[in-house]
């Protein structure tokens, strides 16, 4: 068992603390703008669901002799773009094409460029830093380590 991160969450030859920091930090930002994308996924989701609600709605207001009502629904909601222009795909669409690929792809740049592609260096010394070193259970200092899972104990037969 080794005792260290495997390579590609060491830092490579040359790379200062600050680089490390600056990486980590952009890596950080990253983190945040993947929340924010599962949160417009999630919209996605729920405004598709929001639509077929609305459909059933209208009817039943309808079926229930309403008919002013249902038709404002008609044509006021039902069908209508929640922003100008844009269904809620078009939406993830536009994000994913334009600001989230522009981001990711600076990012992977930064790894490549700074890195030697190597991510979360930043992390993985964080980690060495306030993990112990004394074979205490769930301070292993990466997944071969751990006994007992076929999928990364190295003594497993397989």
């Amino acid at each position: 068992m080794d005792d260290h991160p495997t390579q590609q969450h060491t830092r490579p030859d040359g790379v200062t603390d600050e680089t490390v920091e600056a990486v980590g930090k952009l890596s950080a930002a990253l983190d945040h703008i993947e929340d924010a994308r599962g949160h417009l996924y999630a919209f996605h989701r729920l405004m598709g669901s929001a639509e077929n609600t609305l459909e059933e709605a209208t009817s039943m207001v309808r079926e229930a002799g309403h008919d002013d009502l249902a038709d404002a629904l008609d044509r006021d909601a039902l069908g209508a773009n929640p922003l100008p222009g844009m269904w809620s795909f078009q939406m993830v669409d536009e994000f994913d094409d334009g600001f989230y690929a522009r981001a990711k792809g600076l990012h992977q740049r930064a790894l490549d460029e700074l890195m030697g592609g190597r991510r979360h260096v930043f992390e993985a010394e964080m980690k060495e830093l306030r993990r112990t070193r004394d074979g205490r259970e769930g301070h292993e200092a990466r997944p071969a380590d751990v006994q007992g899972d076929p999928e990364y104990d190295e003594d497993a037969e397989g």
